[in-house]
C-alpha cells in the first residue's frame, strides 16, 4: 500500500491569513468551484513565432481577432506532447519529460486578500537539473487589463524570442519582457535598446505591466513565496507581497497563493474588474522556459461574465 504523506507549509503569515475570525476567515472555496486546467509543455515557440504566419499556421486568425484560447482550448496535450518530444519548437528536449500537467483552479477572496488554489499531481518527472535548488515552482500571472497583449494570449505577450534559452537568445540572460518597452521589435525580437525614460513611464502610468505571483516548493520543506513585476524585465518585489501555502499528498500539490486586494504598489484587485490570469508550473527541477504554460483565462472578482469568479 502506497503510504500518502501531507505537509502542510505556510510561508510569510499565511496562517494568520487562513485564521478563521472576522474579515480574515478561510476562504470560502465551496462558493467558486474548481474548474480543470490544461497546462503544456511550449518548447520554444514565443510571440515573435506566434504572430509569424510561415511559422505558425494560426497567426492570421490571431490577428484577424481570435485569441489563443478560442483556438487551441482542448490541443493541449497534443501541442505539448509534440514540443517535449523534440519534433517541433524544441532543440533541447528533456528525456522522459511528459508533455503536460492537468491542474484544478479555483479562487477566492475576503474582504482584504485574494487567494488562488492550484491542485495537480506531476507525475514521473525526470530531473532535468536546472535548477538546484527547488524541485517545483508554480506561477500565475496576473494582467490588470492594460496589457493588451496578455489579454489576448496569457503570457505569451512577455515571451520572446531572444529571451533566455529561446530561439534567438543568442547565449543572453534576457528575462521576459514587454514589447511595447522596446524602440523596436523584430521577427527576433526587441534587444536590449528601450524607449526613452518618459515614454516607460508613460506605459507604466497606463497599467502596462504584468505581476507574478510564485511559489517555490520542496516536498517535505517550507513553501518559499515571491513576487513580482514584468515591464522592462522581470523584477522580483522584496519584502515579497505573496503568501504561499502548500501540501504535497500522495504525489498530488495543493498550493494556495494569496495577497491583500490592495498591497502597496501592486495591481488593484476590485469587484467587478476583469483579469487575466496565466498559469505556469516547473517540475523535475526545470527553470527558465523549461516549464509547463495555460493559455489565458479572465478573472472577475464578485460576479461577471469570467472563466473564473473569485467569490
Amino acid at each position: 500500500m502506497k503510504t500518502s504523506t501531507t505537509v502542510l507549509i505556510t510561508a510569510l503569515g499565511l496562517a494568520g491569513a487562513l485564521a478563521a475570525s472576522g474579515a480574515n476567515a478561510a476562504p470560502n472555496w465551496a462558493a467558486s468551484p474548481a474548474k480543470p486546467v490544461a497546462l503544456f509543455y511550449p518548447g520554444q515557440s514565443s510571440w515573435e513565432w506566434a504572430l509569424t504566419t510561415a511559422d505558425h499556421p494560426g497567426a492570421d486568425k490571431f490577428k484577424g481577432g481570435k485569441n489563443c484560447f478560442q483556438c487551441h482550448d482542448g490541443d493541449e496535450k497534443n501541442m505539448g506532447a509534440l514540443m517535449a518530444s523534440g519534433k517541433k519548437n524544441e532543440p533541447s528536449p528533456i528525456p522522459g519529460k511528459p508533455g503536460s500537467l492537468d491542474a484544478k483552479v479555483q479562487f477566492s477572496h475576503d474582504a482584504d486578500t485574494l487567494y488562488v488554489r492550484l491542485t495537480f499531481a506531476e507525475g514521473a518527472q525526470p530531473n532535468a537539473h536546472q535548477d538546484p535548488t527547488y524541485a517545483t515552482k508554480v506561477t500565475m500571472i496576473l494582467n490588470g487589463g492594460g496589457v493588451p497583449e496578455a489579454n489576448r494570449a496569457g503570457c505569451w505577450g512577455s515571451c520572446h524570442d531572444d529571451s533566455a534559452g529561446m530561439a534567438s537568445a543568442g547565449g543572453s540572460a534576457r528575462t521576459m519582457y514587454l514589447g511595447k518597452t522596446r524602440a523596436a521589435l523584430s521577427r527576433s525580437g526587441g534587444g536590449d535598446a528601450l524607449k526613452p525614460a518618459a515614454a516607460l513611464d508613460q506605459l507604466k502610468g497606463s497599467g502596462y505591466q504584468l505581476e507574478y505571483w510564485q511559489a517555490h516548493l520542496n516536498p517535505g520543506a517550507a513553501a518559499v513565496a515571491s513576487n513580482g513585476v514584468i515591464f522592462d524585465k522581470r523584477t522580483e518585489t522584496k519584502p515579497t507581497l505573496v503568501s504561499a501555502q502548500a501540501s504535497n499528498a500522495g504525489g498530488t500539490w495543493t498550493v494556495v497563493l494569496s495577497r491583500k486586494l490592495n498591497a502597496p504598489g501592486a495591481i488593484p484587485l476590485v469587484a467587478g474588474r476583469h483579469y487575466t490570469v496565466g498559469f505556469a508550473i516547473h517540475s523535475g527541477h526545470a527553470a527558465k522556459r523549461f516549464h509547463y504554460v495555460s493559455f489565458e483565462r479572465s478573472l472577475v472578482l464578485d460576479q461577471g461574465a469570467a472563466d473564473f469568479v473569485a467569490k
